[in-house]
């Protein structure tokens, strides 16, 4: 790193957010508002007779808009998937989209704007080292978000993630213009969740709260040649800080009784809420190693099936492999900040009365262990499948992902990632 040109700035951007029961119904008035007429609703097959998407296409329909259905979203989408979803958006000619559904169906939505607009090869957007990494040419169409799940905080942010088949392992396109124009957070939608469902995407929810705040700081990043070149993920900065932290707070005080008790509406919405709060906060500052172990660890799956999820396909779902990684990297990250990892485990709720700098990455990992045990998480990659003979392939997947890799605060190479895995094997 050159220490003659480092970062001064830094940007906060974000969706505008509308947040409470029911407000799926303001979906029209809001694309209305914005002129669109013709608007693709982007969702997954499992989400086509929901009340959510029920509700958003009567809302359209009521204002005139002609509203017309995409269903085929992959729960976790690749390469083929988006290609379906931007042809289906190039033969469309929309002047808006709509995203009801998890990450899944946003990222999908967010793709397919991106390529109806400015059409391209697919690899051209398509962040380096693994496609060419070029910019948005300028402003996409509307696009609203509706998140049904408390997980990804996608509605709030410029990134959009896939499995690349060839590759095995998850890459994605991040840009700011990519970001939709609003999110509707009804935390109505939280109520039919099942309980895996919940698990999963809280846990993703806790570590963009932890890798947000914990991510090399934006003033230690070489400038850009120009302001256009300021990656959408800068480092961890004061304003990414506050709503990172807030959302740590949130999960560790609401998702245990989320996952355990299906009517527990407070606990669930205040989720919902942590997704957004968390969304704001890693959608500026980006995430690091938890994230970018874990894009392989769901690319390479074997045969692992988690309840709650689609039978017979094999799967592990985004939130479960970033966790299966996390208390290994914040054992190895917690040296480069102690005052920042010991502050997270106490919003977890963790004793660091008399604890030194050289225990912060134990003690938060520790209150990390101690959430999962909490919530049946799976112990380890082995317990997903994976064995020490993987861990080659998951480091040779994990070495690409440069967006979120290179903002960890300890740098790492091939050794340290290996080592990593076979830590993460097993997590009590």
């Amino acid at each position: 790193m050159s220490t003659q040109n480092l970062e001064t700035a830094f940007t906060m951007d974000t969706s505008s957010i509308k947040y409470g029961p029911g407000v799926t119904a303001e979906v029209g008035h809001e694309m209305n508002r914005l002129a669109s007429r013709r608007v693709m609703v982007v969702t997954d097959p499992g989400m086509t007779q929901s009340e959510a998407v029920s509700i958003t296409m009567s809302s359209l329909k009521a204002e005139g808009i002609d509203a017309v259905l995409f269903d085929s979203v992959h729960v976790e989408p690749t390469d083929v998937s988006f290609k379906d979803a931007i042809r289906f958006a190039i033969e469309g000619n929309f002047d808006g989209y709509v995203a009801v559904g998890g990450g899944s169906s946003i990222d999908t939505a967010k793709a397919a704007n991106l390529y109806a607009t400015y059409p391209d090869d697919f690899l051209v957007y398509v962040n380096a080292p693994i496609g060419q990494g070029k910019p948005v040419p300028g402003p996409l169409m509307p696009l609203i978000a509706v998140p049904t799940t408390s997980g990804t905080g996608s509605e709030t942010t410029g990134v959009s993630i896939f499995d690349l088949l060839e590759l095995g392992a998850k890459t994605g396109i991040a840009h700011r213009f990519l970001r939709p124009v609003m999110g509707l957070v009804d935390p109505n939608h939280a109520a039919t969740l099942p309980k895996m469902v919940v698990v999963c995407s809280g846990l993703d929810v806790l570590c963009h709260g932890l890798e947000a705040y914990t991510a090399l700081p934006f003033g230690d990043r070489d400038a850009p040649e120009n302001p256009g070149l300021r990656p959408a993920y800068q480092g961890s900065n004061p304003i990414s800080d506050v709503w990172s932290t807030r959302a740590i707070e949130m999960v560790a005080s609401n998702m245990v009784r989320a996952v355990h008790n299906a009517d527990d509406t407070e606990a669930r919405s205040q989720m919902m809420l942590a997704a957004t709060f968390a969304g704001v906060g890693f959608g500026n500052a980006g995430c690091h190693l938890p994230h970018g172990m874990s894009y392989p660890v769901s690319g390479m799956v074997h045969g692992f099936v988690p309840e709650g999820y689609p039978a017979g396909k094999p799967l592990v779902p985004h939130g479960m492999s970033v966790i299966m990684n996390a208390p290994a990297v914040f054992r190895f990250t917690g040296p480069t900040n102690p005052e920042r990892h010991l502050h997270a485990a106490r919003l977890m709720g963790a004793d660091i009365s008399g604890a030194g700098p050289e225990d912060a990455g134990d003690i938060l990992a520790d209150a990390i262990v101690k959430l999962i045990k909490q919530i049946d998480v799976p112990n380890g990659l082995s317990a997903i499948g994976y064995t020490p003979d993987d861990v080659d392939a998951l480091v040779e997947g994990t070495l690409p992902q440069h967006r979120v890799v290179k903002l960890s605060p300890r740098p790492v190479g091939a050794d340290e990632l290996r080592q990593l895995f076979l830590d993460s094997m097993t997590i009590w």
